[in-house]
Formats: C-alpha cells, structure tokens, sequence
C-alpha cells in the first residue's frame, strides 16, 4: 500500500531518533572502554603499549593498544578511532554542556564532533568558555556562529596566539588571476584573500560601475556587469555621466547593495558593535565576526577608512511606524536580535532577507517589532504562496506551523521541533 505524504515524514523523524539513540549508547560504551584503559603515566602499560592523548588538557589519555582493539570492532582505521575517540572524549571531559546535548539527543553527534575537533587545540578556559556561550544551542545555531565563538575564546584567554594568528592572516593576503587556466570561452578564475576593508571598496567600486554599466543600457546580469566592471577598474575607465546611478540601483537590492551603502569614493565605513564583556574583541557589523582590537587600530589608521564603533543596542526598544514599509532602525533591530532567517533550521544572515510581516499588512497587522521577522526570499515566497505559517510568541520567538501539522519553535537557541502534545 503506498503510505500517505504525512506517513512518510513520521518514518522520517522516528528513524532519526532512533538513529540518534543507537548513537548515543555507541558513545557511551566508548566513554567505558575509555574508562577501563585509561592511563596517566606513558611507561604504565603493559610492553609495548604506552597511553595517548587523544583530546584537549583535562581529558583522559588511552592505552593506544585499546584504541586499536576499538578501532577494528569499529569498523575503522587505527587512524579514524583515535580521531573519533578523541572527539568523544573532548565533549565528554571537556564540552559538558554541549555533551548533554547530545546524551539528550538534542545535538547530533556530527555537529558535537565537529566542536570538539576545533576545541582541543584551546586551553580548558577557552574550551569552557565555548561550552557555555554555545552549549545551549549548539543544537540549532550555525556552524559560522560557532567559529566566532571559538576564535572570541582564542582571543580573550590566548592573545598572543590570537595575535599570531592576525599576523599570518596579514602575511597570507592574496590577489590571483589564473591565467594559465583559461576556459575554451575565454574566461579565468580569480580568487583572493583581501583585508576587510579593502574588499568593501573594491565591492563598492564594482557595483558603482555595473550600475553604470546598467544604466548605459546594458540587459547582462549583475554577475556579468560586476565582471566587466573589474576590467573597466583596471583600465583606469572615467566614470559614465549617470548622476542618478546609486548603489541600490547597481547591486538590484543584493548583499551588495548592502555593503555599498557603507563604502563611497571618499573612503569605508565600518560599523564595530562593542561588548563589554570582551576585553580586546569587538564585533564586526553585520558578520558579527570577531575582531581583535589590534585590527581596528589598524584600519582606524587608514586614512580613506571611517571606523563608527556602536554600544549594543537595546533590543527590547519597541519601534512603530504607522506605514507597509519597513525603516532602518527596525531592520536594523530585526538584525540584531534575530541574526537569520526565522525560518525553521535556515542559517541564512538576516542581512540578505526580506522583513516579513507576520500578519500581513493588507490584513491589519501592523509595521511593528511585534509584528516583524527576516524571512530570506525563498522562505518568504513559501509562507506567502506554500500554507506554511508562523506566529510572533515574543520578540525573536516564533512558532511555526506546515502544510503538515508539523510545529516547530525556532527562538535564539535556533530551532526545536515540537510533539502535537507538546504545542502551546
């Protein structure tokens, strides 16, 4: 008998939770054989064996011999267990919070191992201190928040290999133009790695041009016209006489749109949030990426660059305005406090979404806080024309409902998928 649309989704979330429970007692019964061989001493095992770390300080070395043994009833190279072993013991000695996710089947372990593997180089403080800002939702919030997290950590508890690792980023800046590897249509790779301002101005040049480009009567795509823009800039092209070309009108309402709205002829703009709690490190504007203070002296150097540094702002301020349209300080304020797209599992940055008004504006709902969420274009059409719904619980909780039946809450902690009895 062929199973109903709604039958096929219930076999797919019970075979992940079983899934996810036969994982977890696999862990657990790795934690024991660990239990049972660990050693603190190297010359303690038996002739010819000697104990291994495996994981960050404060983790438990192994008898090598027993990861081997545990390997092969694994189904693994020696090589494999010691790596998969390692991230066992690092969420487990080291990543308390998060390892509890995992035991309550809230974290899958691939995502946990992948924590782990980038934690063991940190110090326990640094370690922990990634525990506790991402334990509680490592099971919804994106991979890039976790890196930011992980090199905050680096850079509050080991400047000076924060600092260090600055200096080769520094020294590994790149522009390169593959012309040994042109395509049979004429075109080449270019790739790079630029220092954050330059690429503003660079990004702002192109987009001022291809609105140009646009504006001449050119139907080629954005892509395209970004592309000629680059040769025009290395010719040295005179700008074409359209005053009323601006940046919106070049990046067609794109990201980059948004990058030149912060970047002019005269110079850069950079918006740096600053948290108190973080000695050194402030927050790029809307990356939300970390930044170490010896970077923004640097850029406050630049003559051509604005540094603006921002408090954080109150997120629990209200704003109202009695129009469909959405202003900047509400976006901005959707930005801040919801950082993606609202949509269930969606890591999409909010800068590049739509702000959706949860009860349309041709139904009464008002242009408010309350009332407004990013959605990114795709998740937009679908809760517009595809029956999926969404209602505002508080500001940046929302409770989704699909075509399906199905809930799910999706809050700062990302997003968690509700039981029908479990519902508000």
């Amino acid at each position: 008998m062929t199973s109903s649309a709604a039958d096929l989704l219930e076999v797919m979330r019970t075979t992940t939770r079983t899934a996810a429970a036969v994982e977890v007692e696999r862990l657990r019964a790795v934690i024991d054989w660990c239990t049972l061989h660990a050693t603190t001493d190297e010359g303690e095992a038996s002739f010819g064996d000697h104990g291994i770390p495996l994981a960050g300080d404060g983790a438990p070395w192994v008898s090598e011999f027993a990861i081997m043994e545990l390997g092969a009833a694994l189904g693994m190279s020696t090589d494999a267990a010691k790596r998969y072993v390692g991230a066992t013991l690092e969420t487990r000695y080291r990543l308390p919070r998060i390892w509890g996710r995992v035991e309550a089947m809230e974290l899958p372990f691939y995502k946990a191992r992948w924590i782990a593997e980038h934690t063991m180089a940190l110090s326990p403080q640094a370690a922990a201190y990634v525990d506790q800002a991402v334990g509680f939702c490592a099971h919804s919030v994106s991979y890039a928040e976790i890196e930011r997290q992980i090199a905050a950590a680096q850079a509050r508890f080991d400047p000076e290999a924060a600092e260090e690792a600055r200096l080769l980023a520094a020294d590994g800046r790149r522009l390169e133009v593959h012309k040994s590897e042109v395509s049979i249509n004429g075109t080449v790779e270019v790739t790079g790695t630029l220092d954050y301002v330059d690429a503003c101005d660079f990004d702002a040049a192109l987009s001022r041009r291809a609105g140009e480009i646009k504006a001449a009567g050119s139907e080629e795509s954005l892509d395209v016209r970004r592309s000629i823009a680059a040769g025009d800039l290395a010719r040295g092209y005179d700008s074409l006489p359209f005053d009323d070309v601006d940046a919106d009108d070049a990046a067609e309402g794109g990201f980059e749109a948004r990058c030149a709205r912060t970047s002019t002829t005269a110079g850069t703009e950079v918006v740096v949030h600053v948290h108190e709690d973080l000695d050194g490190v402030g927050r790029l504007g809307n990356t939300r990426t970390p930044i170490l203070a010896e970077t923004i002296r640097t850029w406050c150097g630049n003559p051509g660059t604005r540094v603006v540094v921002k408090p954080v702002r109150d997120l629990a301020d209200h704003v109202h305005v009695a129009a469909y349209e959405i202003p900047d300080r509400l976006r901005e304020q959707g930005e801040l406090v919801d950082h993606t797209c609202v949509f269930p599992w969606c890591t999409r940055p909010a800068t590049r979404c739509d702000i959706d008004h949860a009860i349309p504006h041709a139904e009464g709902g008002p242009t408010c806080s309350c009332n407004t969420a990013p959605l990114c274009r795709g998740h937009h059409r679908l809760k517009t024309h595809g029956r999926w719904t969404y209602d505002v619980l508080d500001r940046g909780t929302y409770l989704w409902h699909s075509p399906f039946g199905h809930a799910y809450r999706r809050d700062h902690t990302g997003t968690t998928p509700l039981e029908p009895e479990r519902r508000p």
